[in-house]
């Protein structure tokens, strides 16, 4: 992205940009999951664990950081079961905490209880607040946590009982995996706003049933694709049987596309859309709406990469790698001296001086969210003597808050919610800069705009978050 989305939200209230992989009926459940996680690493780079079970003991293991850091194989060795559930969680902006990270896990009379969760609830707060005024302590600052109280408090249900009363309570998003001593748990919101799909595994002496965020997962685990679990879908694990059920009447998808856009791996299918085609067809929408006269078209890697090259095959105009990577970059290094300015983009990306010289440049970009980090990459390509600088953006622009676990910034600091294109495209020293329309987003996609969530761009919600929430969200 043009700018790195902040990924703890307003007020401290940490959210879930991040991914979550469950593994049921392989006697290798923690090692599979570990692998399942790893492709998903994208998701979620500030925590990661797993939880396993045995049919009788729950064990698990959770720590700051990637997943190679936080688990070596000494520690798969201890998560014992058949059966696990993991999860990676998006780094923040502010202070990192071992607590917020997930599977959270809890035990009520006696039945262990764990779960992981991508997406936001939306009436969290208010019913975070219903439950400690009845008495709910609360051990943490996440959402998901409202889940593990509703579910004890309905516990006598039944688990059946207890999933529908707990989820038809719920607003918001959520695909989340649940797991118990003896049962593994996925449950996908009735609006279907981020992924979740179900695989079937290959390999091992008995099989077994996968469901992770996205299929990349799948196949790093050589797992068959079975379908994506359908919004408004419950799948039960239990016994070598699956079950299926569907708690709440049938209603329109609202898948969110910005999964498209950027958050989801090029080689994933996402709401039955291959990721790499369309982002490559919004670059080619791009060319048909923006025709810009230049020497070459460049993406800022890795961002731009796949709708710049459908921006250059479109429209014949060369695709170059004008900024150089450096894949070696940790996620913290010592800081320089006051003096080196823009350090930071400096340190990730550095322009080919000698090739750029000269040249009338079209930069494509996934979004543009604060605009801070892409001014500071419009500096560097002026300083290195391009003689024109033009930016193609493969979305419209991000005008609008998001509710449901992408986590931009305050409305305030969204730059397009508060100036033009002409004045974004001055703020961040370009010669021009084009948006693709709402209309060829979605077309790229091969879907209808009735199917998607669309509300960072048009501000037209599915659902509208509490009051509370809404004012905290706004600040």
């Amino acid at each position: 992205m043009s700018d790195q989305i902040s990924t703890q939200s307003l007020n401290g209230r940490p959210t879930h940009e991040c991914g979550v992989c469950g593994i049921y009926n392989h006697q290798d459940s923690a090692k599979l999951t570990y692998f399942g996680l790893y492709a998903l690493q994208h998701r979620g780079q500030e925590s990661s664990g797993i939880v396993t079970s045995d049919g009788y003991t729950i064990s698990s293991h959770k720590d700051m950081g990637l997943v190679p850091e936080v688990f070596s194989e000494e520690i798969l060795q201890t998560l014992k079961g058949h059966m696990s559930i993991g999860h990676v969680r998006y780094s923040t902006t502010g202070a990192s905490n071992i607590t917020n990270s997930q599977p959270l896990m809890v035990t009520h009379k006696g039945t262990t209880l764990a779960v992981a969760h991508n997406g936001n609830l939306v009436n969290s707060i208010a019913m975070r607040s219903d439950l400690e005024d009845q008495g709910s302590i609360f051990q943490t600052s996440m959402d998901s946590e409202v889940v593990l109280h509703l579910m004890a408090k309905s516990a006598h249900l039944g688990l059946e009982g207890a999933l529908k009363k707990t989820f038809s309570s719920l607003k918001g998003a959520y695909s989340m995996l649940l797991m118990t001593a003896d049962t593994m748990i996925a449950i996908r919101d009735p609006d279907g706003f981020r992924p979740l799909c179900l695989g079937k595994l290959k390999n091992g002496e008995t099989g077994g049933w996968v469901v992770a965020s996205e299929t990349c997962a799948l196949d790093l685990i050589e797992a068959e694709y079975v379908r994506d679990i359908e919004p408004g879908e419950i799948i039960i694990f239990k016994d070598d049987t699956i079950q299926s059920i569907f708690p709440w009447p049938k209603q329109d998808s609202h898948f969110c596309i910005f999964e498209q856009v950027y958050f989801a791996r090029p080689d994933s299918e996402i709401f039955g859309i291959n990721v790499y085609m369309a982002r490559k067809r919004m670059g080619e929408i791009l060319a048909k709406e923006a025709k810009i006269d230049a020497d070459f078209v460049m993406p800022f890697p890795d961002s731009g990469n796949y709708a710049a090259i459908g921006y250059s095959q479109a429209s014949g105009i060369p695709l170059e790698m004008g900024v150089i990577r450096n894949h070696y970059v940790g996620r913290t290094f010592i800081e320089p001296t006051q003096s080196m300015r823009d350090f930071n983009v400096k340190v990730k990306l550095n322009p080919v001086r000698s090739f750029i010289k000269g040249k009338r440049v079209i930069i494509v970009e996934d979004s543009i969210i604060r605009g801070t980090t892409g001014k500071s990459r419009v500096r560097a390509l002026r300083e290195a003597g391009a003689q024109a600088i033009h930016m193609v953006v493969s979305c419209p622009p991000t005008r609008h808050a998001c509710y449901y676990g992408i986590d931009f910034p305050s409305v305030e600091q969204l730059i397009a919610n508060k100036k033009k294109t002409e004045e974004i495209a001055h703020y961040l020293g370009l010669d021009s800069l084009h948006y693709l329309s709402l209309d060829g987003l979605v077309k790229a996609t091969g879907m209808s705009r009735e199917n998607f969530c669309l509300a960072c761009f048009d501000g037209k919600y599915p659902i509208e978050p509490d009051r509370s929430f809404h004012k905290d969200a706004l600040g």
